[in-house]
């Protein structure tokens, strides 16, 4: 599918990982024309005029270049152990917007061997690792607040994303295992590398070079 002007279309996710990402993109040479921090435009051009920039959510990132609306993503890895990665090429990890996913509960919890309720919005995931623990969970998707949950008596677990553990103090309560480190991922839509391949592998060159530099450049 041809993307918006027949332009290289990259999706960025809002928030934190757009912050972290526009410096590598700046070191790899794409630059937008616009601040995109303070616009409220989603589609941005570039310094580069065959590549343009798209601001989305996390979760739709996958979906826009799996379909083809986008040739190339940043998203993170947990989104894309959720949802699956059919369609999509993985090929640098940005190493960026880093946290662990983790099961955590009240300070002082103890499961009584029975069933345990589990409140998160990563159900696919959750449902993999406590089928892998061998522990029977009732799993509840919910979208925010998580930490409301075992207050609440909704659940007796969570399954979140955990950066400083501070919400989680702040909630009287405590992390437990992790699930699996997390950072930033490039994706590539499969078509894409196909028909666009010089392109494409040229910002991938780029953005590993700018990757390499940022790491060597960090205590």
């Amino acid at each position: 599918m041809d993307t918006m002007n027949d332009k290289l279309t990259i999706a960025l996710t809002k928030g934190r990982i757009l912050k972290e990402t526009l410096p590598l993109l700046a070191c790899a040479g794409i630059e937008s024309l616009e601040d995109i921090n303070t616009s409220r435009k989603l589609v941005f051009d570039t310094n580069r005029p065959e590549v343009q920039l798209v601001v989305l959510r996390g979760t739709d990132v996958p979906t826009y270049v799996r379909f083809g609306a986008a040739d190339m993503g940043v998203v993170g890895k947990d989104i894309l152990m959720e949802q699956g990665a059919e369609g999509l090429y993985e090929p640098l990890d940005l190493g960026i917007a880093r946290c662990r996913l983790m099961t955590a509960a009240r300070v002082g919890w103890q499961s009584d061997g029975a069933r345990i309720r589990v409140a998160t919005k990563f159900v696919n995931i959750a449902r993999n690792y406590f089928a892998q623990q061998g522990v029977q969970a009732d799993l509840i998707k919910l979208y925010g607040a998580l930490e409301l949950a075992p207050i609440m008596n909704l659940a007796d677990q969570i399954v979140d994303i955990v950066d400083t553990g501070n919400t989680l103090r702040a909630n009287g309560m405590e992390p437990l295992q992790e699930i699996a480190a997390v950072s930033s991922r490039l994706v590539v839509n499969k078509a894409a590398m196909r028909s666009r391949y010089a392109a494409i592998t040229q910002i991938i060159g780029d953005l590993t070079a700018a990757v390499q530099e940022a790491q060597s450049a960090t205590p």
